[in-house]
């Protein structure tokens, strides 16, 4: 049931309204430095290279480890961390939201650590990937599996924002899929080694990104 239970967790069908970010992509979009195929992937490349890989994956896995320990002190440490590397108002926004919603969601399930499920309840801002990774541990998904799952479930969200925000086509959309997929097990293998002195969350391009975003006119997804 391990499968079973890392493909729930990366699913777009999970309730946590992933599919209404496009984290700055929209914006990107809307200033013409995204306009086909070919930039939506560099762009999204990018993002998963620069902020994804050095920082986020990076983070999951602590917490990971963190719930597994369990430590929750340290969960708690980890998740206020998180929260404050947000570079803008929508960003922090965004994990919040999903955080609040999947944590709603393991509640309702019912078949958690009751301790574990009462801290989760007593952090109050959680981050997504505080919440993502108690899953992961309760379930017993092995890391390196529940961040190539993180990393798809990501992946997958910001090429169906490309390709209502281009827009691209569903053939343009899989082969980016399948060319920026094939970098998650090394991006995983590399987050579960990293030093705390490597970890860097320098995107500046993504966060100007996301703050104009916040402001824009006409948009289809959430600021």
């Amino acid at each position: 049931m391990r499968l079973a239970r890392l493909l729930q967790l990366a699913s777009p069908a999970l309730p946590v309204g992933a599919y209404s970010y496009s984290q700055g992509l929209e914006a990107a979009v809307e200033a013409g430095t995204v306009g086909d195929a070919a930039s939506a992937g560099r762009w999204i490349g990018d993002a998963l290279d620069f902020s994804m890989a050095r920082f986020e994956a990076p983070a999951l896995c602590r917490l990971h480890s963190a719930w597994q320990s369990p430590d929750y002190e340290e969960v708690r440490s980890l998740n206020s961390w998180f929260c404050a590397t947000r570079e803008t108002a929508e960003l922090r926004a965004e994990t919040l939201q999903m955080g609040y919603s999947l944590r709603r969601l393991c509640a309702a399930l019912g078949e958690f650590d009751l301790r574990a499920v009462e801290t989760l309840a007593g952090i109050e801002e959680v981050a997504f990937p505080t919440v993502f990774a108690f899953a992961s541990a309760q379930w017993a998904l092995p890391a390196r599996d529940t961040l190539v799952a993180y990393l798809w479930s990501w992946l997958e969200n910001q090429v169906m924002a490309a390709l209502k925000a281009v827009p691209l086509g569903q053939t343009d959309g899989q082969k980016l899929l399948l060319r920026l997929g094939d970098r998650l097990a090394l991006i995983a293998d590399q987050a579960l080694g990293a030093e705390d002195s490597t970890l860097a969350n320098f995107a500046p391009g993504l966060a100007i990104a996301s703050s104009m975003h916040e402001t824009q006119y006409s948009r289809l997804f959430r600021s």
